[in-house]
């Protein structure tokens, strides 16, 4: 049996995506969580109103902004790495295709505000700061993230939101991944002067018009691409979670993975125009985890990392006042709210050993990696992309290429992968 994620099955449409049966139905959401939501909303309600008062409107709006991407990436279960995933095993392009849809999405944002000059709180565009160099270290860090991903079971946003989640497992995933970071600030003289090229940004040559239309003509294509590959390998369908009905969705889950990546492609933009930076997730793990080595007597500020002028100034200021550190800290507790509230919060106390091993490993595998590659799946690649950098491309590029030597080393942890029989992917 031939069934379709999108539409009815007819092979004269361009935009059919046939799968070996349907989807099973969603079941019903838990009823709510009362305890954890209500320490979850006081949690978002005071933090916010701390941070507003202490240290500035900019700053109270972008952890609102975190809580808000924590409540849309719960909502849809937006994933990286299982879309990757189940691309490269079984060919099942959905999630890639709603990764177009947000980037899109984004790009559009972020074109507009560069185009225009916009920011908000005295912010300014300045696109060139998010262009990566292109080169050895990129290739490497892309890879090595990849492989971390599907060995740590998230990657740098499913790691934050899964942790509020409650999911135990991905609390190892976010400790290799802060040990990951520090172990790149703390070697980083060798990870340094690694043969590479200047970074490219489209708008330079072409203005912020023909970057974007060259930005969502390579998405569109992506789209048929999937299509192709899809069609040839009838993949299984995407599993489905438990989802609420009628207005109460909104609320409560789970949202169409599409409105998932409209919404949080909203919220990227939103991060620009309030900070005049793209939307980052993983060099807050190095600030987090150099300033817990502080305070147990240790002194990372005198590593040659922590020495640039840039990192210093960050290390010297509380986390309150870092831009990616509050957007991190609001997804967590914006996914609680949100896994509260569908039922869906629970702490599971029983860890396979090899799991355990596999989460870890594979957080310390993106830490470094993200670094190297001078971001994750946020800022290298949707930001990449997003603002019309070339880097972003390739870091996708091999990043599914890291993604197929993270789908051959998953049996070694005991981690399945998806399979052509399967019901489910």
């Amino acid at each position: 049996m031939v069934a379709t994620t999108d539409s009815p099955v007819d092979e004269r449409k361009l935009l059919d995506f046939p799968t070996s049966c349907e989807a099973p139905a969603p079941k019903p959401e838990e009823p709510v969580k009362v305890l954890p939501l209500a320490v979850a909303a006081v949690l978002a309600v005071g933090l916010t109103a701390y941070v507003w008062a202490a240290h500035g409107a900019k700053f109270g709006v972008l952890l609102i902004l975190g809580l808000a991407l924590g409540l849309a990436l719960f909502h849809s279960r937006f994933g990286f790495t299982s879309a990757w995933r189940q691309l490269i095993a079984v060919g099942n392009g959905q999630g890639l295709r709603a990764h177009t849809l947000l980037l899109g999405t984004a790009a559009t944002l972020i074109a507009l505000i560069c185009g225009t000059g916009a920011g908000l709180f005295g912010s300014k565009p300045v696109p060139v700061s998010n262009v990566g160099p292109i080169g050895l270290a990129l290739f490497v860090g892309a890879t090595l993230f990849a492989i971390g991903m599907q060995l740590g079971g998230a990657c740098a946003s499913g790691t934050l939101f899964a942790v509020g989640a409650g999911q135990s497992t991905i609390v190892l995933t976010l400790g290799g991944f802060i040990t990951g970071s520090v172990l790149y600030t703390w070697g980083y003289p060798l990870f340094t002067g690694w043969p590479q090229l200047s970074g490219f940004l489209l708008s330079d040559h072409v203005g912020w018009f023909g970057s974007w239309a060259i930005t969502i003509a390579v998405l569109v294509a992506i789209v048929f691409g999937t299509r192709l590959v899809q069609k040839r390998r009838v993949p299984p369908p995407v599993d489905t979670v438990p989802t609420a009905h009628g207005f109460a969705r909104i609320f409560r889950g789970s949202w169409p993975i599409l409105a998932g990546a409209v919404v949080l492609g909203v919220l990227a933009g939103a991060v620009y125009l309030v900070s005049g930076g793209i939307w980052g997730v993983t060099s807050a793990f190095s600030l987090w985890g150099a300033k817990i080595l502080q305070v147990f007597g240790l002194h990372p500020e005198q590593w040659e990392f922590w020495q640039l002028k840039a990192n210093a100034t960050s290390l010297s200021k509380p986390i309150w006042q870092d831009k990616t550190s509050l957007t991190d800290i609001g997804i967590m507790i914006g996914a609680f709210v949100a896994a509260a509230a569908a039922g869906a919060w629970k702490i599971h106390s029983s860890i396979p050993w090899r799991t355990a091993v596999a989460a870890i490993l594979g957080g310390i595998l993106m830490g470094i990696g993200a670094r190297l590659a001078n971001g994750c799946n946020i800022g290298a690649y949707l930001g990449g992309i997003s603002v019309g950098s070339l880097h972003g491309w390739l870091w996708g590029a091999f990043a599914l290429f890291g993604t197929w030597i993270g789908l051959k080393l998953r049996p070694l942890f005991g981690l399945g992968n998806p399979v052509r029989t399967d019901s489910i992917c």
